[in-house]
């Protein structure tokens, strides 16, 4: 089987950049032939799997003279905003990614096309190349530009509902592309998200004794909730003292609070957002440190080394990097992101993962002003809650809770366990800042969940079977 993919930006940086390598491999290990175009820079570097070929799109060049259009309008390198995007600049985007698109496809001749995200460029090669097979991988940004702006609108909806096949993250966002581009129920399939884990598993390591870690890892920017959630640590530090004081009262002193410290893993693109968010890093009230951007190997070694990771994004498709961070042992603090709970729930069953409700939004992914201190505070409770969860220590023995909530030993090897994480009463916990995953999934002594259904294998051969290609 031949197939090749395409995204306009570059393949190895994004949550949907990731997801594309990710299926790169996941065909790979199935035997198939694979191209991939993308739009990336000169410097950059590409690292596919072996006979591989690439077709790239050089973005600050003569044919394409401005940088990299980016899905989200903050993007972690230097990006051009789709909505800012002149008519000459749109005419050169189709002309140049089409000219190497119509080399691959007369070189490489492939049964299948696939285009992430559902937006320009996939609108354009519909077009060119009606005569193959051509499918798309929503990831949720396509949507969001969609609603935010009006470029090309009517072109891309024409274009999209035309597609073999779309891929969906989960059923909300299936119902949503029916309704905004028009696409028929029966080439509508959910197939959700994968993740490698090769990379992504428990590796027992020695942390520092008495510090907790947080984590935060995606672009540093508002929209993903980063400056929320360094607001919210002045909130988390007020729990923690009266939280002491409490404790202290029968011995008539407090007790001492527990020592946190703050990692940040990500690139950022808007200058100005990224000052605000080392402003108020600065103003925090635990340490906090800046990760820069880091590789697959170094984001599950840093994983690995921390105690509860937190997404306090306004927006997201299916965030992958959630079942990565459950995949190494960690405690989620997350977003009510639409559609994220049902597929955990559906495909990986009891996790520990506390949701906290969002503010309001307007305009796809800008929360009203007003609401965020409370959201704020929600946040600080869930995250409290989290540190506190008897899953997110290492026990003396060095074992720790798996990312299906059972016992992991010092050797990462599954061990028994009587029941689920458990409170005073003996009941899961409840969170005064969201609701805990555990609650209503199974319990531990449940069989392990089958995780090769969200391996990047399984995800690519859903694809193909979808497509009627195997």
């Amino acid at each position: 089987m031949r197939i090749l993919s395409i995204t306009a930006q570059k393949p190895h940086s994004t949550g949907s950049g990731v997801y594309l390598t990710g299926l790169v491999k996941g065909f790979a290990a199935l035997g198939h032939e694979q191209a991939v175009v993308a739009g990336v820079y000169e410097e950059d570097e590409m690292h596919f799997p072996e006979g591989t070929r690439v077709y790239s799109v050089y973005y600050k060049t003569e044919s394409l003279p401005f940088p990299i259009a980016g899905m989200s309008d903050e993007m972690p390198y230097e990006s051009t905003i789709y909505s800012r995007m002149t008519e000459d600049m749109v005419d050169a985007f189709k002309r140049v990614f089409l000219e190497k698109t119509r080399e691959a496809v007369e070189c490489f001749r492939p049964d299948l096309i696939l285009c992430h995200h559902l937006y320009l460029l996939t609108a354009a090669v519909r077009e060119a190349f009606p005569q193959y097979k051509t499918a798309a991988i929503c990831h949720g940004t396509g949507l969001r530009q969609v609603k935010k702006n009006s470029l090309e609108r009517d072109y891309i909806l024409a274009h999209i509902k035309e597609l073999d096949k779309v891929f969906c993250l989960h059923r909300e966002q299936r119902e949503e592309i029916s309704r905004i581009y028009g696409v028929p129920g029966e080439r509508l399939e959910v197939i959700g998200s994968g993740f490698d884990d090769s990379i992504f598993r428990y590796m027992p390591v020695q942390k520092e004794n008495g510090v907790k870690r947080l984590i935060y890892a995606g672009k540093l920017s508002e929209k993903k909730g980063v400056m929320s959630l360094l607001r919210s640590l002045t909130y988390l530090k007020q729990l923690q003292r009266k939280e002491g004081e409490q404790q202290g009262q029968g011995i008539g002193q407090p007790a001492d609070p527990m020592k946190i410290e703050v990692w940040l893993a990500g690139g950022y693109g808007n200058r100005l957002e990224y000052e605000t968010i080392k402003k108020l890093a600065d103003q925090s009230p635990y340490p906090v440190k800046f990760l820069g951007r880091l590789d697959q190997p170094q984001l599950a070694e840093r994983m690995n080394q921390a105690d509860v990771f937190v997404l306090p994004s306004f927006y997201e498709g299916l965030p992958l990097v959630v079942i990565e961070a459950l995949a190494c042992g960690l405690q989620v603090v997350c977003t009510d992101l639409p559609g994220v709970r049902p597929w955990l729930e559906e495909n990986i069953g009891m996790c520990a993962v506390r949701f906290v409700p969002l503010p309001a939004i307007v305009n796809a992914d800008e929360p009203v002003e007003q609401e965020l201190p409370q959201f704020e505070r929600r946040l600080a409770e869930a995250i409290a809650e989290s540190l506190e969860a008897d899953g997110s220590r290492q026990e003396a023995d060095g074992s720790r809770q798996g990312a299906d909530g059972s016992r992991l030993g010092a050797d990462g090897s599954r061990q028994e366990a009587d029941s689920i994480r458990s409170g005073p009463d003996g009941r899961p916990p409840e969170t005064p800042g969201g609701e805990s995953l555990a609650a209503s999934g199974p319990s531990i002594a449940s069989p392990p969940p089958d995780l090769s259904r969200i391996s990047w294998t399984g995800i690519s051969k859903k694809i193909l079977e979808s497509c009627n290609l195997i």
